[in-house]
């Protein structure tokens, strides 16, 4: 018989192998299997159950389906609650995830056999499409969180940001010495490039990765070395550009990860409100 400490060994073991397995596969995929288990069962009970004239969410079908569905919504919208207590077990954040993710999905199955196909421009009908919105944002998440961690480790080649930045204080600090032999035209246009706050682009500018109005490059397009200092402060600022590439494309990943939640939650919030006015509409007309 295993002592007590062999005991806590192997739950401690079983806590290390879980933290690395993904919350998409959390316990063999438990979350998946009740979905799509809840998802056949609204499919089966939509298929075999007679509803006259025809499905639609005012019958007694559609308003099971609704209370499922606006129950899931809810509870669903609480896993930013959930993220400030962190816990182990059954209800861990990791296990709370999965079936976030999971019972989302099958919101699309839920959600649309209530409505019975039927939709119009109305306040049920909004409820519907935000609820769309939301999803597909979440899956957005899902997938950017999924593959762009990876991609930002990479993209570091083993530097940290204050590294990186370290680095590019370092390059500056050079141009602007070799920059005072240069021209004064030619050393404007270094210092153009070093007055710069390369940082303060716009939205777009971080998401798609591109810098028109960036003035080392601007300066590169327009320096043409006549001697050696000239050589070597195109150098300089090629070496520039470079570290400026590798921290943009970070910030890019960076914002790539973080826009969806701009999107996904106020979606949400606004999914609530019309959600809660679908359900004070149809009582209000019961």
């Amino acid at each position: 018989m295993a002592t007590r400490s062999e005991q806590n060994f192997a739950r401690a073991e079983a806590r290390r192998d879980s933290d690395h397995v993904s919350f998409l596969k959390h316990r063999g995929f438990r979350w998946l299997k009740i979905a799509l288990l809840l998802m056949v069962a609204s499919g089966l009970g939509y298929g075999l159950i007679d509803v006259e004239p025809r499905h639609n969410g005012g019958s007694w079908y559609g308003y099971t389906l609704g209370t499922i569905g606006a129950l899931l919504i809810v509870w669903l919208s609480l896993l930013g609650v959930r993220k400030r207590n962190i816990t182990e077990g059954r209800w861990s954040l990791k296990a709370w995830t999965s079936a976030h993710v999971y019972l989302g999905l099958a919101l699309i199955v839920i959600g649309t056999l209530h409505t019975g196909f039927q939709l119009g421009w109305n306040v049920h009908t909004l409820a519907y499409v935000l609820m769309m919105f939301v999803i597909i944002s979440g899956i957005y998440g899902i997938i950017v969180y999924a593959t762009l961690p990876q991609k930002v480790s990479a993209g570091r080649n083993q530097m940290t940001k204050a590294q990186m930045l370290e680095s590019l204080g370092a390059i500056d600090r050079q141009l602007e010495s070799a920059a005072q032999p240069l021209e004064r035209g030619d050393s404007d246009l270094v210092i153009g490039a070093l007055e710069q706050d390369p940082f303060r682009f716009g939205v777009v500018a971080r998401l798609t990765g591109k810098y028109p109005r960036c003035c080392t490059n601007k300066a590169l397009a327009q320096l043409a070395p006549r001697d050696d200092a000239g050589e070597k402060v195109v150098k300089l600022l090629r070496k520039r550009r470079q570290q400026l590439e590798q921290i943009r494309g970070q910030m890019r990943l960076r914002a790539l990860l973080d826009i969806w939640l701009y999107i996904h939650i106020p979606v949400t919030i606004a999914l609530i409100a019309a959600l809660a006015a679908h359900i004070i509409s149809v009582f209000y007309y019961w």
